[in-house]
């Protein structure tokens, strides 16, 4: 394997361990594996350990560690893990999702707003706390300090129109060709105005496996050259799904009277996002079928997936509020982190 170059700096450290598997993983990049063989298929696919593992494994195809040199991102011990590690993931994924190519049953399913609604965004609107909230923010960021990173990988994967509409999309997310109003700064802003660490992945040891599980799902549906159809449909969940929770959050902030930073987070992606639901259904999916009708049970099964994964998020947090326990891997180590 390549040797790590202690002097390589990128402002991310590397996290904690969750157990062996992640234990080994962090052990190889800081020069010192301890050889055991790693019982991957006997791994939890959701649990703490596998979940952080992956996430590692995957941060060097985006920014990186400390003291990690670059050369580990293809490092092929390292990929070799990382296989084995999908497969135990994705396997999961495909078992616990209803699979099939009804695609239109599951885009149909994504615009039905239940009445009354129980989620997340419905409980922090109706009577969330500030704390409650300042946790979600800290789950989210995992995803939104990469936010459309990981879809921009399917580009190159597409062609015509479907390519073109999807670029789209993503010219909005990164800001228009503006640093400032990039969703990704406009997050590390709204943190900042709930009095938190702005800093990329800085809550990463203080997030529990289920939110980072779906970040996890977004690099492996992107770095997947054979599963181009579910980060496409993983992509068109998330912009269909994200209008009307935006709507209720924006609502829920301005309850607590947040930051003003906080909420145009919320109400920038109102609108866009209203628009992306029509392209991604339209122009996006609708054109990828047209060239590759071969791929509609794929495009299902990102949105499968997306909803599955977003489900287990919704359950551990809300379970964890009514219980009156922090949502996050212990209060002492937020605590913390709030204030580092």
């Amino acid at each position: 394997m390549t040797s790590s170059t202690s002097g390589y700096e990128t402002g991310m450290k590397l996290p904690s361990p969750r157990g062996p598997l992640s234990e080994t993983v962090i052990g190889t990049l800081n020069g010192e594996p301890d050889g055991r063989p790693l019982p991957f298929t006997d791994a939890d696919p959701y649990g703490e350990d596998l979940t952080i593992a992956l996430h590692v494994l995957y941060e060097l195809h985006y920014g990186g560690f400390d003291g990690v040199h670059e050369a580990w991102e293809w490092d092929p011990e390292l990929l070799k893990l990382r296989a084995q590690a999908e497969i135990v993931f994705l396997a999961a994924l495909r078992s616990d999702v209803d699979g099939g190519d009804d695609l239109e049953a599951a885009l149909a399913d994504l615009l039905v707003e239940h009445v009354p609604g129980n989620g997340v965004s419905h409980h922090l609107r109706g009577n969330g706390t500030w704390d409650e909230m300042r946790e979600y923010f800290a789950h989210r960021s995992v995803y939104h300090h990469k936010e459309a990173d990981p879809h921009a990988w399917v580009i190159p994967r597409l062609r015509g129109r479907a390519k073109a509409a999807l670029v789209a999309v993503e010219f909005d997310e990164f800001g228009g060709g503006r640093a400032d109003r990039m969703h990704s700064r406009l997050y590390a802003d709204l943190l900042e105005g709930a009095g938190m660490c702005p800093d990329y992945l800085h809550y990463l040891d203080d997030v529990p496996a289920p939110a980072i599980a779906i970040v996890n799902m977004m690099s492996l549906f992107g770095l997947h050259r054979s599963l181009r159809g579910a980060l496409v449909g993983h992509f068109a969940a998330a912009e269909i799904t994200t209008a009307p929770s935006a709507h209720r959050m924006a609502q829920a902030l301005q309850r607590l009277d947040a930051d003003p930073r906080c909420v145009e987070f919320f109400t920038e992606h109102i609108e866009a996002d209203a628009v992306h639901e029509q392209i991604m259904r339209r122009d996006v999916i609708g054109s990828l079928l047209e060239q590759e009708p071969g791929l509609r049970a794929d495009v299902t099964f990102g949105i499968q997936a997306t909803e599955l994964l977003e489900a287990r998020l919704a359950d551990h947090l809300l379970s964890s509020w009514e219980a009156g326990e922090s949502s996050l891997r212990t209060r002492l180590r937020w605590l913390v982190s709030q204030n580092g």
